[in-house]
């Protein structure tokens, strides 16, 4: 059977793993995490603690490359990008480490940790827990957690390592059911791909009619496709968390000028709306 391209990027990425994994073992890497974890200060999550703001915000994302959209940025001066995020008022930075189909690697995550003090999420497809251990190592501050690639079980464990150590995790969903799935395993941040994976088509109305399937004590997030004021100010009047842009941002010239267009979208903030999770199925089907 033909593998669609989520599945065929989750299978490269188990090949890479399982080499990975030949050069330095699971249980090497958790005896170093663990030796490093000793000399931490207390857990903080301070990516969880960035998206808790007053207003939306904004998670800005480097990738080179992207398999929907081909190479993004020919230059990529990722360290200098990083800081300009963070200059512009980035709340957190999204780094894309996935290799074969995104360009990514870890060592534009390492790099970039030294250079920022905001926090940064491994942008990645996570099919193993030794890339939650592996993010720890490279300075990341969360994880992201695909639904569509794992199961029920898988997911709860998975989000249970990331929080041991410190991390925060994405749970990213882009239907009811797997808004149900995040929540049953315990994810404390949720986020909506606008962009399917399977197809690459973009919707981003569905964060808008995914919301209120999260409780208010669970962080919301929008990600993909997001490009314009009105999706900002959309966004806010759903009382959206964040916002996860990385194409917009990538091919723009003045990425602090478009950030903070984005920012004062419709005036800035609103007044955020609160939703419970409703009794019953609203029949959304994607």
């Amino acid at each position: 059977m033909k593998l669609n391209i989520l599945q065929e990027i989750a299978q490269r990425t188990k090949e890479r793993i399982e080499t990975q994994k030949k050069v330095l073992p699971l249980d090497k890497i958790i005896e170093i995490v663990n030796s490093d974890a000793a000399n931490d200060s207390p857990f903080t999550f301070p990516f969880e603690k960035a998206l808790k703001s007053e207003d939306i915000a904004f998670i800005c994302e480097i990738k080179k490359a992207s398999p929907s959209k081909g190479i993004i940025a020919e230059k990529f001066p990722y360290l200098d990008i990083a800081k300009e995020y963070e200059a512009a008022g980035a709340a957190a930075i999204s780094v894309l480490t996935e290799p074969f189909y995104f360009m990514g690697s870890d060592q534009y995550l390492r790099e970039i940790a030294d250079v920022v003090s905001i926090p940064l999420l491994r942008k990645d497809f996570t099919v193993d827990s030794y890339m939650i251990y592996e993010a720890k190592l490279l300075g990341a501050s969360a994880v992201l957690l695909i639904c569509s690639i794992l199961n029920q079980d898988t997911l709860a464990d998975y989000i249970t390592i990331a929080h041991g150590l410190g991390l925060s995790a994405l749970v990213e969903t882009h239907s009811e059911e797997e808004v149900k799935m995040a929540l049953s395993a315990g994810a404390r941040i949720i986020g909506v791909n606008n962009r399917n994976l399977k197809t690459f088509t973009v919707d981003i109305t569905l964060s808008e009619r995914l919301r209120s399937l999260v409780p208010p004590d669970v962080l919301f997030v929008s990600e993909s496709g997001l490009s314009t004021q009105g999706d900002i100010v959309k966004l806010r009047e759903t009382g959206a968390d964040a916002a996860l842009i990385g194409e917009t941002l990538m091919r723009a010239a003045d990425k602090k000028a478009v950030l903070a267009s984005m920012k004062f979208a419709g005036g800035g903030k609103v007044e955020r709306k609160t939703f419970s999770t409703p009794e019953r199925s609203s029949g959304f089907d994607y």
